[in-house]
């Protein structure tokens, strides 16, 4: 009896270990695609309900308690709508902001933009710069493009609304008359769903699903 040849055995344990293991393969990337798809959806519903609250628009410095702190519910700016929104899904930007922030520091514009050389968590996660570069570093940053169909729910937008004055919104499941799906953001007038997309001028364009001890 002749013995197989090592190169013939190899080959068919490599043949064996990728056919069998493809479909493996194929359903932990769909299972995990799956579970993003459904933490933005929850995300954009999240974002939608915060259309129900009645809003004033105060940006005050307020002190809060850390962690799960929040200015009192009847006021807020746009950063708020995007940190009530995470906090309704499970997710404390505040902290997450605050301990990135720890850790680095300089990456932050805190000490070129308001003179400030230590964390402060009242305030950091309240300012739109600031998310900007965490979103930068702890999620996805995605292409700024002029097509609508770029921007899909889940998606969070940065403008500069002129005078670089920075705003923020979450873009949401729900589509307007032009064929572009709609954004929640406050910008003066509580917590609305408009098509504000293509209003200002877009600065940053980013996904974030969470700390990576929480990840899908």
């Amino acid at each position: 009896m002749k013995r197989a040849r090592p190169y013939l055995v190899v080959g068919l344990i490599v043949s064996t270990a990728i056919l069998c293991g493809a479909p493996l393969r194929a359903q932990t990337v769909l299972s995990s695609a799956t579970q993003r798809r459904e933490f933005l959806r929850r995300l954009s519903d999240a974002a939608i309900e915060r259309t129900n609250h009645v809003v004033r628009y105060d940006p005050a410095y307020v002190r809060i308690p850390y962690p799960g702190g929040d200015v009192p519910a009847g006021t807020g700016v746009c950063t708020d709508e995007v940190i009530r929104s995470y906090r309704a899904v499970g997710i404390d930007l505040q902290k997450e902001v605050h301990e990135d922030m720890e850790r680095n520091f300089w990456a932050y514009p805190n000490h070129l933009r308001w003179m400030q050389l230590c964390t402060d968590t009242n305030i950091d996660h309240r300012r739109v710069p600031n998310l900007m570069v965490f979103f930068s570093r702890n999620g996805e940053t995605l292409p700024i493009t002029h097509k609508g169909e770029d921007y899909t729910p889940g998606n969070l937008v940065t403008w500069d609304l002129g005078g670089n004055v920075p705003h923020i919104g979450i873009v949401v499941d729900r589509k307007s008359p032009s064929g572009r799906y709609e954004v929640v953001h406050n910008i003066g007038q509580g917590p609305k769903l408009e098509d504000v997309l293509f209003n200002w001028k877009i600065t940053g364009h980013y996904r974030y699903f969470g700390p990576a001890s929480k990840s899908l």
